[in-house]
């Protein structure tokens, strides 16, 4: 298992790097064009270098730090080269620091018993029960709620609203219940349900809105029901497990 607690250091050392110790200066400046880009990009990989190489504490092994600066380097110099910004690039990005980590790891560190260890402590009753919790807290719980507001859906839709706005807030509000539930701070549930009330309601007192008052109220206990129901559900396998 000692094996399993570097690869663990080698990517709380990168993402300390990344979102601690990489300033906002640091992170407009990488995208500069010529020199001065260059030289924060070099600087940045140095940091994600020296930070591996005191996570992991051995001061013999000069491997891990030059491959994590090295290729650190490389794939920020093709990020900023090809000029791509925004989420998809921002997760492939991500992917890729985690791949050389996890093959640097293996490389070093690695064996079978390492990696039966790393998928025993992963492949659990517990995990797969947690996973299969979130998984459905997404577009499963959307289309059940969708199929029992059908027939209180209004005819006419708001076009002030955010596209998706509405999907995306439901994915949220049952994530953070089901988050509450598992961690046994089922207050949390009380609290997120009196702060969607305040921001959501708050415009709904009319008279003529009554029907969207009562949709959206349905549409939200509705949500908060099945929220409740699975995350309980995945704690009682949790603890079973």
């Amino acid at each position: 298992m000692n094996t399993i607690i570097i690869l663990i250091k080698l990517v709380c050392a990168h993402l300390c790097s990344d979102f601690i110790f990489q300033t906002d200066s640091i992170y407009k400046c990488k995208s500069e064009k010529r020199w001065k880009g260059y030289i924060y990009q070099i600087l940045h990989s140095l940091i994600h270098a020296i930070v591996a190489y005191l996570f992991i504490s051995q001061w013999s092994n000069w491997v891990v730090p030059t491959v994590i600066f090295t290729s650190h380097l490389l794939i920020d110099f093709t990020k900023y080269s090809l000029n791509k910004k925004g989420l998809f690039s921002f997760i492939f990005d991500q992917i890729c620091h985690l791949a050389v980590i996890f093959v640097l790891w293996f490389a070093l560190y690695g064996d079978c018993n390492s990696i039966q260890d790393l998928f025993s402590t992963i492949n659990t009753t517990q995990t797969w029960a947690v996973i299969a919790g979130y998984i459905l807290m997404l577009r499963p719980s959307s289309i059940i709620l969708s199929l029992f507001l059908k027939q209180w859906t209004p005819s006419s839709t708001s076009t002030q609203s955010l596209p998706n706005a509405g999907q995306w807030i439901g994915y949220l509000e049952r994530i953070l219940i089901m988050t509450f539930i598992m961690i046994g701070s089922v207050e949390g549930v009380g609290f997120l349900l009196a702060a969607k009330s305040i921001f959501r309601f708050g415009e709904l007192k009319n008279d003529k809105e009554i029907k969207t008052t009562e949709y959206v109220l349905i549409g939200t206990l509705s949500s908060f029901a099945i929220a409740i129901l699975i995350g309980y559900l995945v704690r009682i396998l949790f603890q079973m497990g």
